[in-house]
């Protein structure tokens, strides 16, 4: 059943337009996610759709009596808003169903005896069931409570903007609408609470659109991918992000062999209309025409992603940065406990915890903006720094995309000539640099204040791989930028030859990049695991099971009910045979797990081979689990055969 249709949506901002002639469907209970590059119109179709901004023509219809809810990148809150107030009661709907059930019941104690006071008890009755219940604060706390948060009566004018966005995801998901329209609702999340928040969606009843960078996200909860095409409109794919990629390459192979075709019909059109006067004078006036503009065409081009590229990178010295137990407090609360941490060349480390542990302090500490507490931080001669600051506090609102890239301001009564940039071994003009960012000359002269979240991402992005640093320290760089951006920052990275220090929640972004991750657990405590995110998960969970063991022999030692003994069959000869040979079997298993754990801990891994290392941890995932079985094996044939 069709939930909602817009037909005919076009939209343009001055000269610039964003989209033109747009179709879109959404049935209910589908579950689609929204692509395309920064710039190309996803917000703005997400605020048109939940009837926050018009667009210049066409329609929206919407299923009668259906609602809809729309989070933001930024979610707004009305003045003086405490998070009871915002989540007690989630909805209009809901509210005015309490209201009339109150102003009913009011009436009835008065002594009314109007039968049309007892039908409207009902019907309120009935509709408060059906929009979530009486104790709807009761369910707002179990949430807040799952998304760790905390300050129940604090006003939300005075939350971190982190928490800020659980509250407004909270909302959200309390109104339970028939279409839920979310943008980026992972931004500002760990990698944790995206677990959370991935499931909670996938019980969700109502349909969902969604825009988000995070590609696990995208490849496990919707059945549809709408691409949306800068200054036209939307293209559909059936199936998740990994089938939309599949058919993403079906599609470019096609227009490989389309693009011949057409280059050689150019060919042939541009050589007939070479021939002379004459001959054109034997030909219709249409085909000159044609051929004109194929000559002016220089054939197809497919769509340009940025280009993001780096200056020449200083060669790094023997010592890069090295923390030895560092610790740091504030008001009396540990953050980091005694941390140590050496960055060698050519690693990237992705430095992962919750929200507040004290990731980006750890950062700071590193880089000199803070004096630890006790311990000591030394950072190598040879080693230059080029920091991203997940606040963008490097960009001036009030500069141009030119200004801010050229890093100062230009005086408007001085004349200057082209500014130049060194690439490698290549001199290119900032306004060529910035052209093949996806800043087209006219887009340059634009205030920063006026870019999208996305837009001023990469152009801090570009500016900080202008430094010419050989240590990139990144904090939360892939918020806001689009899938394809995305693929290009991991592309850079991996072939970066410096080190990278990363702090992301993007689960994808770390399997692709990290060597190794620093993880933030909470009271201070720091750990490394070698490997991508992948391999910390694996790693972690084992080592919390390791740790449970001696608990559990504990509680096996204690006394036991004794059981009346059963009798057990002995060993057959085939089982003999086979616990015979069991010893060499669990030896080949524990031989690859150990080679494929070593493979994941050494960081060229990861630069050499970077596709393999999905399929070595399957090979880890499936070597843990055979031995495992096989132990267990040997030990039950072995008990049987000690016994006869």
């Amino acid at each position: 059943m069709t939930l909602l249709r817009a037909a005919d949506l076009a939209l343009a901002f001055g000269s610039r337009t964003v989209f033109d002639q747009l179709e879109l469907v959404i049935e209910a209970g589908e579950r689609v996610g929204l692509v395309g590059v920064n710039g190309a119109g996803k917000s703005t179709l997400m605020k048109i759709l939940a009837g926050a901004q018009k667009p210049d023509r066409g329609e929206l219809q919407m299923q009668r009596g259906a609602s809809v809810t729309y989070l933001p990148q930024e979610p707004e809150f009305a003045e003086g808003a405490t998070v009871e107030s915002e989540l007690s009661v989630t909805h209009g709907p809901l509210r005015d169903a309490l209201d009339a059930h109150a102003r009913a019941s009011a009436a009835l104690e008065a002594g009314s005896e109007d039968p049309r006071v007892l039908d409207q008890l009902s019907a309120a009755a009935e509709t408060v069931e059906h929009l979530g219940g009486w104790d709807t604060g009761h369910e707002a706390r179990t949430l807040l409570d799952k998304l760790g948060v905390k300050d129940w009566e604090k006003p939300v004018a005075q939350l971190s903007g982190g928490t800020r966005k659980r509250v407004a995801i909270a909302r959200a998901l309390l109104t339970r609408p028939d279409l839920l329209l979310l943008d980026e609702p992972t931004n500002h999340l760990d990698a944790d609470t995206v677990d959370w928040l991935e499931e909670e969606l996938d019980r969700l009843r109502g349909a969902l659109l969604l825009v988000t960078h995070d590609r696990y996200f995208l490849d496990d909860l919707v059945d549809r991918i709408v691409e949306i095409i800068p200054g036209a409109g939307v293209v559909s794919y059936p199936g998740n992000y990994e089938a939309y990629l599949a058919q993403k390459i079906q599609e470019a192979e096609l227009n490989v062999v389309q693009r011949h075709k057409r280059d050689r019909w150019i060919k042939q059109e541009v050589a007939w209309l070479r021939q002379g006067v004459e001959a054109r004078r034997t030909k219709s006036k249409a085909r000159i025409v044609r051929a004109q503009k194929l000559m002016a065409e220089k054939g197809l081009q497919g769509p340009k992603t940025a280009a993001l590229r780096t200056a020449t990178v200083p060669r790094l010295g023997q010592k890069v940065i090295e923390a030895e137990k560092v610790s740091k407090s504030f008001d009396g609360r540990l953050i980091i406990d005694q941390a140590s941490m050496i960055l060698q060349k050519g690693e990237r480390i992705g430095i992962v915890g919750p929200n507040g542990v004290g990731k980006t302090t750890f950062l700071r500490l590193l880089l000199g903006e803070l004096p630890p507490d006790s311990g000591s931080v030394v950072i190598g001669k040879a080693t230059r720094v080029a920091y991203y600051d997940q606040q963008r506090a490097a960009l001036e609102d009030e500069w141009t995309v030119y200004e801010a890239a050229l890093g100062e301001q230009i005086s408007g009564d001085v004349r200057r000539s082209e500014d130049f940039i060194e690439l490698g071994d290549q001199r290119v003009a900032l306004r060529d640099y910035l052209d093949d960012l996806l800043f087209p000359v006219p887009m340059q002269k634009m205030r920063v204040k006026a870019l999208s979240g996305g837009e001023r991402n990469r152009l801090l992005l570009a500016r900080l791989f202008l430094q010419g640093a050989n240590v990139l320290v990144l904090d939360e760089p892939t918020n806001d930028l689009d899938l394809v951006t995305l693929n290009v920052l991991e592309g850079l990275l991996l072939g970066f030859r410096g080190s990278v220090l990363l702090v992301t929640h993007d689960r994808y972004f770390l399997d692709k990049v990290a060597t190794s991750i620093l993880a933030f657990e909470g009271s201070g405590k720091v750990i490394r695991y070698e490997g991508n995110y992948e391999t910390y998960k694996i790693l972690k969970a084992q080592g919390e099971a390791q740790r449970r063991k001696p608990v559990a022999a504990e509680e096996k030692a204690a006394p036991q009910p004794v059981a009346p003994k059963v009798q057990r069959p002995k060993l057959t000869f085939k089982e003999q045979r086979e616990l015979d040979g069991m010893e060499a079997a669990i030896e080949a298993a524990e031989s690859r797990r150990a080679a494929a754990e070593a493979t994941l801990a050494d960081p060229v891994t990861y630069t050499r081979d970077p596709h393999l290392v999905p399929l070595i941890q399957r090979q880890l995932t499936d070597a843990s689990a055979e031995s495992e079985q096989l132990y267990a094996r040997w030990q039950d044939l072995q008990d049987r055969g000690a016994k006869q």
